[in-house]
């Protein structure tokens, strides 16, 4: 990222009203079967307003039964009355004990719908999720729906929706089903949840070439890495302080909540010398239209040490510059400055999209937005490209479109990588250390794939037990 022009923030907003709707109810079993199976299942909301942009069942699966419960094999249905005949919606994972990428979106048509209830949100679990034990909990699982549009959604005629409860307490309005089996809750009337989901939102498109990985490595020196396509940077150069090298011992990976998780540290005590910077990229620049995505771990606070530097956590695509002001140079970045940089007193998150520049005298030709705020935790970052707009979109959210003149000629590299802009925030001696970590990365070649779809494709090869592929073709 470099200084840029024509800067624009996006926000939200949410509305506060309460409010519940009424259905007929009817009546599932909610005890253990004769196996010794059992099931309960608790929620809160902490999207509690009759009028909403998005909302928030949160839920804690408890086995209530005598024998452990693979979690794979249980469905929870959340029912609510669509906003419109033709809405369609997107789910998203905020947070998970069991993990995001273990937990599972997808939206069905009920086949007797009701005042309070046409539509439901089932969840489910992938291999990763592991199992419960008898008395054991999933722990918190902070989920969200919203619609496609982001127009607001009315909450108050949905049938599993309870405003009063903002606290985890049994709720009988989801149901919860083992194998098939219901074994807690009652379903609107005269659905019983034995039908599979129908709508078609976050199921993602078949085929396309596609790069999938978990960074499910052992170290940098790891021979699958290079095996695999990367290249844990080692060489000098830019970007960041004169004389910080580039370190591929701090790449180091650990294993979160059942995933692969790669780390990035980047360390110094304020003086090129002593700064070691972080990267990894793909060997080849063979990416171009179609659909990126990671999830990323921003981190505010250093891991060690005092705080204040202006460090860049990143996710990006990009290929080299042949000439200054060349016109086949393309980037497209996500850059979070946690401590500001560039003229930013404080936290930001920058996404970007490069026709191209000259370094001396600068000059640049981009597009980009921006949100002033903190980002710290894990997020899902997906960016888009195909042949009339560039998006960028964060949780599921739309964050920024970009236009058609900023797509790329040529194709380019996969990169992720930790700097620091200057010593501007903290002149210390001190040292200090920050991390950023990523849990995966996927492209799917010349297919536009919305966030949930993303989130299911990853759900599916994390299901299969895949830890990577790439049969994207080199160019």
């Amino acid at each position: 990222m470099r200084t840029t022009t024509n800067r624009w923030r996006a926000t939200a907003a949410a509305a506060i009203a309460v409010g519940m709707g009424a259905a007929a109810l009817t009546a599932l079993p909610a005890t253990a079967n004769a196996a010794g199976d059992g099931l309960s299942v608790q929620y809160r909301t902490s999207a509690s307003g009759a009028n909403a942009d998005q909302a928030e069942p949160w839920f804690k699966v408890r086995n209530t039964g005598t024998t452990s419960v693979s979690l794979q094999g249980v469905k929870l249905r959340y029912y609510f009355k669509a906003d419109s005949a033709n809405a369609t919606y997107r789910f998203a994972c905020s947070w998970a004990v069991k993990g995001c990428a273990n937990v599972t979106g997808t939206f069905g048509t009920l086949a007797n719908p009701t005042a309070t209830a046409d539509r439901y949100l089932e969840i489910g679990f992938t291999s990763g999720a592991g199992s419960l034990a008898p008395g054991a909990d999933t722990g918190d699982m902070q989920l969200r729906f919203y619609q496609s549009t982001w127009a607001p959604l009315n909450q108050s005629d949905d049938y599993s929706f309870g405003a009063s409860q903002t606290s985890y307490a049994d709720w009988s309005k989801v149901t919860a089903r083992l194998a098939g089996t219901t074994l807690w809750g009652q379903a609107p009337a005269g659905n019983d949840p034995t039908d599979p989901p129908t709508d078609p939102p976050t199921d993602p498109p078949t085929g396309g070439a596609t790069l999938f990985d978990d960074f499910n490595y052992t170290g940098h020196t790891d021979p699958r890495i290079s095996a695999n396509g990367w290249n844990v940077r080692s060489n000098s150069g830019g970007p960041g302080v004169s004389g910080a090298t580039w370190a591929p011992e701090n790449v180091t990976f650990s294993s979160v909540s059942g995933n692969s998780i790669m780390n990035l540290r980047t360390s110094t005590a304020g003086t090129g010398a002593s700064t070691e910077q972080t990267e990894i990229l793909t060997k080849a620049t063979k990416f171009k239209n179609g659909t990126y995505a990671a999830r990323v771990k921003f981190s505010d606070a250093p891991a060690s040490g005092p705080d204040g530097d202006h460090l860049v956590q990143t996710f990006f695509t990009i290929n080299d510059l042949k000439a200054p002001m060349a016109d086949d140079y393309a980037e497209y970045d996500f850059e979070y400055l946690p401590n500001g940089g560039w003229g930013e007193p404080s936290a930001i998150l920058y996404t970007t999209s490069w026709e191209t520049y000259q370094a001396d005298p600068w000059v640049a030709v981009n597009q980009h937005s921006e949100s002033r705020q903190s980002y710290a935790g894990w997020h899902d970052l997906v960016l888009t490209i195909d042949n009339s707009s560039i998006k960028y979109y964060v949780d599921g959210r739309l964050f920024g479109t970009h236009d058609a003149a900023y797509l790329p000629e040529r194709p380019m590299s996969i990169n992720f990588n930790q700097w620091l802009i200057d010593f501007g925030g903290l002149t210390s001696s001190t040292p200090r250390a920050y991390d950023e970590q990523i849990d995966y990365v996927l492209h799917i070649k010349d297919q536009v794939l919305t966030p949930a779809q993303v989130s299911s494709r990853v759900a599916a090869y994390r299901s299969a037990g895949t830890t990577f592929q790439d049969d994207v073709p080199a160019n």
